[in-house]
């Protein structure tokens, strides 16, 4: 699949061929939901085990009298009322138990960017050079590429690591996410309207399959 080339001022650049093993592959809904759903649950954060009474190691001998000391009848340290007693009905540990094998992942990724390939809503830039790091410079050129309409999100995927220019520019421009090649994942691609990569980003991208 061959794809233009373009600037960040929206002037031509070139073609480049896209791999059809990677951007060419029939997109599949149960396969993108699955990893979609592998991916958040992945981003879950449960909480700490605490250590309730049976998980705190103090003695379990009684260490008073049953009647006549005036005190409550305890029988062990361990109880919640005394310090370093364990806690009463404190947060579990929680495990979702959720995997996926690695070929599916891979191959929801491929369609991801095959779905992005297929609609026509793929850019591929020759850089990222923004002048001086300017968000305006940075705006302007949006505009050019058509991606500066409100509540359009854009992705913009660079190579080993993120254009240092762009990523300053962009820093304050709502809509605009931008991540290295190694952090392209199946979640942000399919909910950005347009997938801006590099020609860096599309040699990483490939050798990641092809490695």
């Amino acid at each position: 699949m061959k794809v233009k080339v373009q600037t960040l001022d929206a002037q031509a650049a070139g073609d480049v061929e896209l791999n059809d093993a990677v951007f060419g592959v029939e997109p599949r809904t149960d396969i993108l939901h699955r990893v979609v759903l592998w991916q958040l649950e992945k981003r879950r954060a449960p909480a700490r085990a605490t250590r309730e009474r049976s998980d705190v190691a103090r003695t379990g001998k009684k260490f008073g009298r049953q009647k006549g000391g005036g005190t409550a009848r305890h029988g062990d340290r361990k109880a919640p009322v005394f310090i370093g007693g364990g806690k009463a009905h404190g947060a579990r540990a929680r495990t979702f138990g959720h995997d996926l094998n690695k070929k599916v992942r891979a191959l929801g990724l491929k369609m991801a960017l095959s779905s992005k390939a297929k609609d026509g809503s793929l850019i591929v830039l020759d850089n990222l050079d923004v002048a001086e790091g300017k968000t305006k410079a940075l705006v302007a050129q949006l505009a050019k590429l058509n991606l500066s309409a409100t509540g359009n999100r854009a992705l913009f995927i660079d190579g080993d690591a993120v254009n240092v220019s762009f990523a300053k520019a962009s820093a304050n421009i709502v809509g605009v996410d931008l991540l290295p090649a190694v952090g392209a994942n199946v979640y942000d691609i399919l909910r950005a309207d347009s997938l801006v990569l590099t020609r860096a980003a599309v040699e990483k991208l490939e050798a990641r399959f092809n490695g």
